[in-house]
């Protein structure tokens, strides 16, 4: 079971997942995020994915902290494409003694999620607020609005703009752009939209073309993840 909260983290998410007895391996779309993760005693880092991430190993509970594109970077303290596309443990990042006290702090929570959220909000508050143009960079690419004309608003070259994209997101402007229209293209579709809609109000050239992302990002067909209407699951 997957529950998930808006956190006191501005622009952050807390969830849970527990997976249920004979569930197979589990699909982690890509999101544009990174998230810090509290499973088996231990906390762990999810980079950035270019992909979707399949998980062969996520007996037991888990719990997270899923930080907002492009802000993870500055409060945890490593450049978003050295993680891209990789789960690692928490001590592979920060010195032990941080780990230490972290770990302490999530283990003294009444609840994990808990804990990795009190995590966070002392990062944010030493760090700072997010970088502005960032954030203003991210809410274009999500409204589908093309990278070169973002990049003219921000007043960025194309070349400064992927250097800056690749620390805080993982990757370049494009991939994030990809990224961010599956998402909305899959919010849309889960909502009942029909797929030729959804391609159109989400950016695609048609239909075959949104087909085409979801296999490419997500590694299954888009009537897996969505099944249609009467579908049996």
């Amino acid at each position: 079971m997957y529950r998930e909260r808006a956190s006191r983290l501005p622009g952050a998410a807390v969830w849970t997942s527990v997976p249920a007895e004979g569930d197979g391996p589990g699909r982690v779309l890509p999101d544009g995020c990174m998230d810090l993760l509290w499973h088996d005693g231990r906390l762990l880092v999810a980079g950035p994915d270019t992909h979707a991430y399949v998980d062969g190993s996520s007996a037991g509970p888990w719990s997270g902290i899923r930080f907002h594109p492009g802000t993870a970077p500055t409060l945890l303290g490593v450049p978003a494409h050295e993680l891209r596309d990789r789960r690692v443990e928490l001590a592979d990042v920060w010195p032990a003694a941080e780990v230490r006290r972290a770990t302490a702090r999530v283990h003294g929570a009444h609840h994990p999620a808990r804990g990795l959220e009190d995590v966070a909000l002392r990062l944010a508050a030493s760090a700072g607020p997010p970088d502005p143009l960032l954030t203003r960079l991210v809410a274009a690419l999500d409204a589908g609005r093309p990278v070169a004309g973002t990049a003219d608003s921000l007043g960025l070259g194309a070349r400064q703009l992927h250097r800056r994209s690749l620390a805080a997101f993982g990757y370049g402007p494009k991939t994030l752009a990809r990224i961010l229209r599956l998402r909305r293209a899959l919010a849309l579709a889960y909502a009942g939209v029909p797929f030729a809609e959804t391609a159109a109000r989400a950016g695609y050239a048609d239909q075959p073309h949104l087909s085409r992302e979801v296999r490419s990002l997500t590694g299954v067909a888009l009537r897996e993840l969505v099944p249609p209407p009467g579908a049996a699951s």
